[in-house]
């Protein structure tokens, strides 16, 4: 039987533990269905009879017949968390990042996703390259929503050209089953310059405006380009004229679409309104937020954010001396926070230090993609206060480890300082500053 699925885990006193089950057990049926992968196991589960097929490790198979509530659990976990081996990318996107990643990282970070089921369950982007018609029939089905998919143009030549797939213009004739389903949406556009900007990102827009509703929103973001590119297509960063022309594009269509449907739908990341030197739209403007981790509002929401605590506190004359670490694109936006947060706290002394990514290269302005150790090379010897803090997009899944594998522990060792890391809220920003 081709799909197996170990039992890994047996919860103490639930239903599985009860009738037998152990780990190392394996899951064959459930009511004579193959279980493909996780989806199908919590479809399944929600019937109140079961007829389920477990195959001992000796090869004995046992049938249990077992009676339950609607949403009631079995109780087992298994060793894969999806049931089935991740999907990995059958593209070769000129403008890939992990293609541009330098040698001798952990392999976890060389692996490239297109998954839906990880779309539904993490957020990732997907291209719709990866899925077959019976994917789509259970996204549809199962009510996996909403999904998000990566556009980059609705041009299916130009689309085959970007992903160097001949298959992945005929693959955007999926996104049609998916709103003929009801299925909700997110989509991107990674822009490359001369590539899929002006008069494609028109096309694009208006192509995917129609399916609005149901598609709730497209982000634009530029092209990530690190200096491990040698080999690759040669792309170009977009300069300030550029991050102009395309917000205007974008304002423009938010305007329409806003004013037809009450949705701004289309949303331009973060980095395009700091490289254009404009200033951040309103909280309005995007629509709740959407697109978040985008990076489309995430600054407007921290700034937000922290301007609301800021109101909220009296202020006083403690004695606070601290550093913080941010990457270039998001320092003009502390360093105003902090400038607004000693107007309150007279003795409170902020080092604030922009760290140039010489790990991916200067064209890398975000703080998730700062490493341990350009942390480490650029804070040497400067004053850092009693704590520095640091924020928690810079670690792995929330734990003590950079990008690049150094530690947390190992940074503060480098350094002679406590690291605090901080939430992505601007509430946890001032309480870690303050105390």
């Amino acid at each position: 039987m081709e799909h197996r699925h170990v039992i890994a885990q047996v919860e103490e006193g639930s239903i599985a533990e009860e009738l037998g089950v152990e780990a190392g057990d394996v899951l064959l049926l459930v009511n004579g269905n193959v279980i493909e992968d996780v989806f199908d196991y919590y479809y399944y589960m929600e019937e109140e009879e079961l007829l389920v097929l477990i195959e001992k490790p000796d090869g004995e198979q046992w049938e249990l017949e077992i009676e339950k509530d609607p949403q009631e659990s079995l109780g087992i976990s298994f060793e894969q968390s999806l049931m089935d081996e991740y999907r990995s990318c059958r593209n070769n996107c000129m403008f890939c990042f992990i293609d541009q990643m330098p040698p001798g990282m952990r392999d976890t970070l060389y692996f490239k996703d297109d998954d839906s089921r990880l779309s539904f369950l993490q957020g990732n982007y997907v291209t719709l390259t990866n899925m077959s018609d019976h994917d789509v029939r259970r996204i549809v089905d199962y009510r996996l929503e909403p999904i998000n998919i990566s556009f980059h143009t609705t041009n299916p030549e130009l689309r085959c050209k970007m992903l160097h797939n001949r298959f992945a213009g005929e693959a955007l004739k999926k996104v049609d089953i998916l709103y003929e389903g009801g299925i909700q949406m997110n989509g991107q556009i990674v822009l490359c310059k001369g590539i899929n900007d002006g008069e494609e990102l028109e096309r694009s827009i208006r192509d995917l405006s129609r399916y609005a509703p149901l598609l709730q929103s497209v982000s634009v973001v530029p092209v990530g380009l690190t200096r491990y590119r040698e080999r690759l297509y040669p792309l170009e960063s977009f300069d300030k004229e550029d991050a102009r022309e395309v917000l205007k594009t974008i304002h423009r269509w938010q305007e329409k679409l806003f004013a037809q449907t009450g949705s701004h739908f289309i949303h331009a990341g973060d980095e395009w309104y700091l490289l254009a030197e404009q200033d951040l739209p309103g909280e309005g403007r995007y629509d709740g937020y959407l697109q978040l981790e985008n990076g489309v509002g995430m600054l407007r929401l921290l700034q937000d954010e922290f301007e609301e605590a800021l109101r909220e506190c009296t202020g006083d004359d403690r004695n606070v001396e601290v550093s913080l670490a941010t990457g270039e694109l998001a320092f003009p936006s502390i360093w105003k926070m902090m400038r607004e947060l000693q107007s309150k706290y007279c003795n409170l002394n902020v080092y604030l230090y922009p760290i140039r990514n010489d790990f991916f290269g200067e064209k890398i302005t975000v703080s998730g993609l700062i490493t341990g150790q350009d942390l480490i090379a650029q804070l040497q010897g400067k004053p850092l206060g009693d704590r520095l803090l640091l924020s928690c997009t810079m670690l792995k899944n929330d734990e003590a480890i950079f990008l690049d594998d150094v530690t947390v522990p190992e940074v503060e060792q480098a350094l002679q300082v406590k690291i605090d890391i901080v939430k992505s809220s601007g509430w946890d920003l001032m309480e870690a500053v303050i105390q």
